[in-house]
């Protein structure tokens, strides 16, 4: 995986992490990097876009609240999030782990000890809410009456 790929991969599990499990992955590595904040978490609404039937016109389909926050580490080193929702601890979380991911000497152990976990608990969510929408899947079919 070249390097933008792995970025889109872990910001994009720390994106849908829960703040709760992030949370608990990051406390337990008793790390304290130290940090400024260069956008501190701030909270705005971006507009979902969604298109009839995945090919038709695209159209608003409405909004929803994300945070997001910028910070940099000593060496200069930025950390960038954007969340859903309205949590600016999650968001300057996200921030602070991907800029210590982008280090030589943190990526290594951030990956196995949060980014893996997360990874796997959101694909087994996936993978759980899959078997639920299959289990309540509907067949219709049309009935021909004998009558013309």
């Amino acid at each position: 995986m070249e390097s933008l790929t792995q970025r889109q991969h872990w910001l994009s599990v720390l994106a849908h992490s829960s703040a709760t499990a992030l949370a608990q992955h990051w406390q337990a590595l008793h790390l304290a990097p130290r940090f400024s904040l260069i956008r501190p978490a701030e909270i705005g609404l971006t507009r979902l876009m969604a298109r009839m039937g995945a090919s038709g016109s695209r159209f608003v389909m409405g909004d929803a609240t994300v945070t997001r926050a910028v910070v940099q580490l000593e060496d200069g080193t930025l950390g960038y999030s954007y969340v859903l929702g309205r949590d600016k601890a999650h968001a300057e979380c996200c921030a602070l782990i991907d800029a210590l991911l982008q280090q030589p000497q943190t990526h290594a152990l951030l990956t196995q000890k949060i980014i893996t976990p997360l990874a796997a608990l959101r694909e087994e969510q996936r993978q759980l809410r899959a078997r639920e929408i299959a289990s309540s899947k509907v067949d219709f079919f049309t009935l021909v009456r004998g009558d013309n």
